[in-house]
This record gives C-alpha cells, structure tokens and sequence, in this order.
C-alpha cells in the first residue's frame, strides 16, 4: 500500500523517485567496487553502468523538481513497500567473494523492484501528472530489467563477459 500523498501529490512523488535513484546509484555503486575488488571486473563494469543510470535517472528527477517546491524528508519518513527503497539492491550484494549468478540476481531483482515501485504508483495514482511521470519512469525501468535480462541471456551463468550496451 502507498501513501496517499505519494499518489496524489507530485512534489511528494518527485521526492520519492529522488530518495530512489539516490539510493540506487549508492548501492550498485557499492556492488561495482564490490566485484572490482573481488577481480570480476567485468561484472564491476555491469554495477558501474547501472549506477550511472540510476544518476541520470536522478539528475532527471531533480531537474523535474526544480522549480517545485519538493518536501525535505528523513529516510524514516519514506513508506517504501518493503523495508527499504524498492531499487536498492541486497546489501549482501555488496560481499567482494560474492558469486557472479548472486550478482546478477540482486541487480535483476532490484530493476524489478523499481519497476513494480512506479508500475504501482502509475496504477494507483488519479493525478495526470504523477501518471505522466510514473510513466516514463516505468519505461525506464522496463528497459533496464530488458537489458538485464539479455545481457544474462548473452553471457550465461558463470560469464565474465565484457559489459557492452
């Protein structure tokens, strides 16, 4: 269940899909050094081109604030539909000996996650312009859990692929 101001507000909405993709960025950042440390650079480079979108994603999001004025809020103010941001990947994710097929698991699950966070938003919300929004940011998702998708596809279990995309 999602707060109603979530759904009902956009300044309120743009502060979620910020608090988002900053934790997004954080943490597949996080799982970049992670398997950089543990010599799977390829996978390294995979984390590091998700956290890049997550940065554009967020650097959209703010830009979309700007001139709004957008609720300051502390993390224990989000109501996430789990326990934390739908994006943010395992923090286990983060354990250098970690196994390529976990990897690619906790990536896939958490563009899912984010997916299924502005899917929810864009089927519960009465405001055109939350719905216009959601929107966007679901077909964004959709392309990364696509892409995820394909390049497991491509590279297999167990691959140390070069990340390409």
């Amino acid at each position: 269940m999602l707060p109603t101001e979530l759904t009902s507000s956009v300044e309120v909405f743009l502060s979620y899909a910020i608090k988002l993709e900053e934790e997004a960025t954080l943490r597949f950042g996080q799982l970049a050094d992670a398997m950089d440390a543990g010599g799977n650079k390829p996978v390294g480079a995979l984390f590091r081109k998700l956290s890049d979108y997550s940065r554009l994603h967020l650097a959209d999001a703010k830009a979309r604030a700007g001139f709004r004025d957008v609720p300051v809020m502390m993390p224990k103010d989000y109501q996430w539909p789990d326990f934390e941001s739908p994006e943010t990947a395992a923090i286990w994710g983060t354990d250098p000996l970690i196994a390529y097929e976990q990897a690619m698991d906790i990536a896939l699950e958490s563009e899912k996650r984010g997916y299924d966070f502005y899917k929810l938003v864009l089927d519960t919300t009465d405001n055109p312009e939350i719905r216009a929004l959601a929107k966007e940011f679901v077909e964004e998702e959709a392309e990364h859990v696509e892409w995820l998708e394909q390049w497991i596809a491509q590279h297999g279990k167990g691959g140390k692929a070069t990340v390409g995309a």
